[in-house]
C-alpha cells in the first residue's frame, strides 16, 4: 500500500537522470571545474582512446565535473582522476560494472535491514512506542552514505564511466538497448545529484514522525452515537484513517443500517478534515462522541472538548520543508514535484494531470453514476465515491465474509501458511510458489498494512498486515491479499530480474497494479464463487469509479504541493484552509454535478497526503495499468503473464507497457470497456 520511507529517500537523493548538455550541468555550489578543464580532459581521454569512446568521455567528465567540490581536489586532481579512471573497453567496463553492482547491492541489502529492524517498534503490532523507539526508527543509517562515496571516489568513478540519459533518451533509445545497456544506464542514474547528509537524516526523521502519526490515528467505532445517543457500530470495531473508515463505509452497502453507518462514517471524516475531531476520540475510547453535533460525553454526560490543533496539516508542512531543502543540491530536478513525477514515476506531472483530468471530465462519469443511483434506488452523496457495488460478488455482508477469514487466519502465521497455496490459485507452479512464498514474512502491523521489500537477493519481503485478536476480519483479508500481491513482484523483480540495477519495476503505479490483481481476486481465492455472467462488465465498471474516484484526490495532492511551492512560509492553519479550498475547488469542477455536495472537502480525507508525499497519483495510474493487464492475462494464465512483465525490470514506464500489453498507458482501454458494460446493463 505504500513505499517504505528508505526507499522514498534513497530514490530521492541517489536517482536524478538528466541529459548532459553543456548549458543544463550546473549545481548549487559554484562550478569549481570551469569549462576549459573539461574541454581539455575531454581532449585528452578522446586522444588516448579513440573517438569510438566519445560520447561516454563526453557526457562523463561533464558529469562528474558537475559534481566536484573543493574538497574533492583541485583541477589538476580532477583531470588526472578522469585520466586515470575512466574505463574505455567494453570487456573492461563490464568489469567495473558487475563490481560496483555487487557491492552497491550489498549496501542496499544491509542498510535495507537494519532500516526494517529500527523500524519494528514502530511499525508492528505490540506496546505503544516510546520516544526512544522513535529515535532510533527515525535514524537513517544510510545517510552518509552518498557523502562517503563521493568522498572515497566511488561516486565520481560511477559518474565518470556510465553515464545518465534523460527520460526522453531513455524512452526513444531504449527499445534498442540490449539488457546490459539498460543496466549500465541504471548505473548512469545512481549519482547525479549530491545531498548532504543532514539534510538526508532529517528527511527520514520527518517521514518517520508522519508515518508513526497516522500509524496511529484510529477512531474506535463504538464510541460514536448518534442524536439519540445510539452506537451503530460493534464492540471492539477500531479504524485507522483513513484506510479503514473508507473500508467500513465501502461494506455498509450491504448489511444492517448500512446508509446511516455510511453518512456517520462520512461526518467522521468531515471532522478530521477541518480538524474540529476532538483530541479525546483519537486513538481513545475513554468517551463516547456524536460526530454530527461534535461533543463528547463520559458515563452519559457531556465533557469539554479539545480540538485537535491543525496536527494534521503541521505533520504534511513539515515534508514539504524536509523534502524542499534537498531542492538546492537536485539542480536538474528542483523541487521535489518534479524528482516525483520525472524522476521517481518517469512521467511528467503535466502527462499525468491530464490523464487524470480527461478522465474525470469524460461524460461516461454520469453515465455510470446515473447506473449507481439506479442501483442503489436514491440520489447520489458525496461518499458514493466510494460506491462498492460493481464486484462481481457484491452484496454479500462483511460479516458472512469476515466469518471466512476469522476462522481461516486466526493469527499471522496462518497467513503465511497459505501463501504458496494463494499463489497456487493463481496459477503459479507449486514449487514456484514455494520458492516465492519463502522469501516473504507476515508481520502483525500496526497500520493498516503495507508491503515492504528486500533490498537484495535472497533477503525477505515483509507483509504486515492487521489480525484481530479474534483473527484477521474481511478488511484485514482484502489489504492483506493486496499487499501479498506487492509482496510478489518485489520478491520476483529482485530475485529474478537479470541485473541487480534493473530491479523492481519501472514506478510504484506498476506494484499498485500487480497488487490491485491480487485484490480483486480476494473472494475466489476464499472460495466465494462469482460465477455472475456480467463479470467482465462491472470489473469494467468498477475500475472505471475506482479511477474516477483516486484521481480527483490525487489532483489536490498535486495542486496543494503547488500551493506549497508557491507558499513555502505558510502556517498549519493558513495550509489547512489551502488544502480545504484546493478540495472544494476539485470537487465543485469534477465532482458536484454528479455526487452532489458544493464545497465538499472529502477529497482531502487521504492519509497518503500527510504521511507518503505525492504518492496518490501512483494508485489511479496503476488502475490504468491494471485494467490494461487484466485485459491481457485473460484466458492465459494468470501467473505466467504477470512473470513474464515482470521480469523486464524497471526500464521506463511507457517502454515496460508495451513489452506487456503491447501499448503504452491509456485511459481509452478503460473508457471503452466501461462503454460497453453500461451498453450491457441497459439489455
Amino acid at each position: 500500500m505504500k513505499k517504505s520511507i528508505i526507499l522514498i529517500v534513497m530514490a530521492v537523493i541517489l536517482s536524478n537522470c538528466t541529459s548532459m548538455k553543456k548549458e543544463q550541468v550546473t549545481t548549487s555550489a559554484s562550478m569549481l571545474i570551469g569549462e576549459p578543464v573539461i574541454a581539455q580532459t575531454i581532449k585528452a581521454l578522446t586522444e588516448k582512446h579513440g573517438d569510438a569512446a566519445s560520447f561516454r568521455i563526453d557526457r562523463g567528465v561533464r558529469q562528474a565535473a558537475s559534481l566536484w567540490r573543493e574538497t574533492d581536489g583541485n583541477a589538476a586532481d580532477f583531470e588526472k582522476f578522469c585520466t586515470d579512471q575512466f574505463v574505455a573497453g567494453a570487456p573492461e567496463l563490464e568489469a567495473l560494472y558487475k563490481k560496483l553492482e555487487r557491492n552497491l547491492e550489498i549496501f542496499s541489502g544491509y542498510f535495507h535491514k537494519m532500516d526494517v529492524l529500527l523500524k519494528e517498534p514502530l511499525q508492528l503490532d505490540g506496546p505503544e512506542p516510546g520516544p526512544v523507539d522513535l529515535m532510533f526508527g527515525s535514524y537513517d543509517a544510510s545517510a552518509h552514505l552518498t557523502d562517503d562515496f563521493f568522498a572515497n571516489k566511488i561516486a565520481f568513478l560511477t559518474a565518470l564511466n556510465f553515464p545518465f540519459y534523460s527520460l526522453k533518451e531513455k524512452t526513444e533509445l531504449g527499445e534498442k538497448w540490449s539488457r546490459l545497456e539498460w543496466a549500465y544506464a541504471r548505473m548512469g542514474d545512481r549519482f547525479t545529484s549530491r545531498v548532504p547528509a543532514d539534510i538526508i537524516q532529517n528527511v527520514s526523521q520527518t517521514l518517520t514522525a508522519a508515518d508513526t502519526y497516522i500509524s496511529g490515528y484510529n477512531i474506535l467505532m463504538d464510541k460514536l452515537v448518534d442524536s439519540t445517543g445510539t452506537a451503530l457500530f460493534p464492540a471492539g470495531l477500531k479504524l485507522i484513517t483513513h484506510w479503514g473508515l473508507r473500508d467500513e463505509l465501502k461494506s455498509d452497502y450491504a448489511g444492517e443500517n448500512g446508509l446511516a453507518k455510511q453518512r456517520m462514517i462520512y461526518q467522521v471524516m468531515q471532522r478530521i478534515i477541518d480538524q474540529s475531531i476532538p483530541q479525546e476520540v483519537i486513538n481513545k475510547g475513554e468517551v463516547t462522541w456524536d460526530p454530527y453535533a461534535n461533543k463528547i460525553f463520559r458515563e452519559g454526560a457531556e465533557v469539554n472538548a479539545t480540538p485537535e490543533p491543525d496536527k494534521r496539516y503541521e505533520v504534511l508542512l513539515a515534508n514539504f520543508r524536509a523534502l524542499q531543502k534537498m531542492d538546492a543540491y537536485t539542480p536538474h530536478y528542483p523541487t521535489y514535484i518534479t524528482r516525483a513525477f520525472e524522476e521517481g514515476m518517469e512521467i511528467p506531472q503535466q502527462d499525468v494531470e491530464k490523464l487524470f483530468t480527461d478522465l474525470v471530465s469524460s461524460p461516461t462519469v454520469k453515465e455510470v453514476a446515473a447506473l449507481i443511483s439506479q442501483r442503489l434506488g436514491r440520489p447520489l452523496e458525496p461518499f458514493d465515491i466510494w460506491y462498492n457495488g460493481f464486484k462481481a460478488a457484491g452484496g454479500i455482508p462483511e460479516e458472512q465474509l469476515t466469518a471466512l477469514t476469522t476462522k481461516k487466519y486466526p493469527d499471522t502465521e496462518a497467513v503465511r501458511k497459505d501463501l504458496p497455496v494463494i499463489m497456487q490459485k493463481l496459477g503459479w507452479a507449486p514449487a514456484e510458489a514455494q520458492r516465492i512464498s519463502a522469501l516473504i514474512t507476515v508481520d502483525a502491523s500496526r497500520g493498516a498494512g503495507h508491503a515492504w521489500g528486500a533490498g537484495m537477493k535472497n533477503d525477505l519481503a515483509h507483509l504486515r498486515t492487521r489480525v484481530g485478536t479474534a483473527g484477521m476480519d474481511y478488511k484485514g483479508y482484502n489489504i492483506a491479499v493486496h499487499e501479498f500481491g506487492h509482496c510478489v513482484e518485489q520478491t520476483i523483480t529482485m530475485n529474478d530480474v537479470d541485473y541487480f540495477m534493473l530491479n523492481g519495476v519501472p514506478n510504484t503505479a506498476f506494484t499498485e497494479a500487480v497488487a490491485f490483481l491480487f485484490q480483486k481476486r480476494d473472494l475466489e481465492l476464499l472460495g466465494v464463487k462469482g460465477d455472475n455472467p456480467m463479470k467482465g462488465h462491472l470489473m469494467a465498471l468498477d475500475n472505471f469509479w475506482a479511477c474516477y474516484e483516486i484521481m480527483g484526490v490525487s489532483l489536490v495532492d498535486m495542486k496543494v504541493w503547488k500551493w506549497l511551492y508557491d507558499n513555502p512560509d505558510a502556517t498549519p492553519a493558513q495550509l489547512k484552509e489551502a488544502v480545504i479550498t484546493t478540495a472544494k475547488e476539485v470537487w465543485n469542477q469534477y465532482y458536484a454535478g454528479v455526487l452532489g455536495g458544493n464545497d465538499e472537502p472529502l477529497l482531502a480525507i487521504y492519509s497518503h497526503m500527510i504521511d507518503n508525499p505525492l504518492y496518490l497519483s501512483n494508485y489511479p495510474v496503476g488502475h490504468l495499468i491494471d485494467f490494461q493487464i487484466e485485459q491481457q492475462v485473460t484466458g492465459k494464465n494468470l501467473a505466467g503473464e504477470i512473470t513474464r512483465m515482470l521480469v523486464q525490470g524497471r526500464i521506463v514506464p511507457q517502454l515496460w507497457m508495451k513489452g506487456a500489453v503491447g501499448h503504452e498507458i491509456s485511459i481509452q482501454p478503460t473508457l471503452e470497456a466501461t462503454g460497453k458494460a453500461l451498453e450491457a446493463m441497459r439489455m
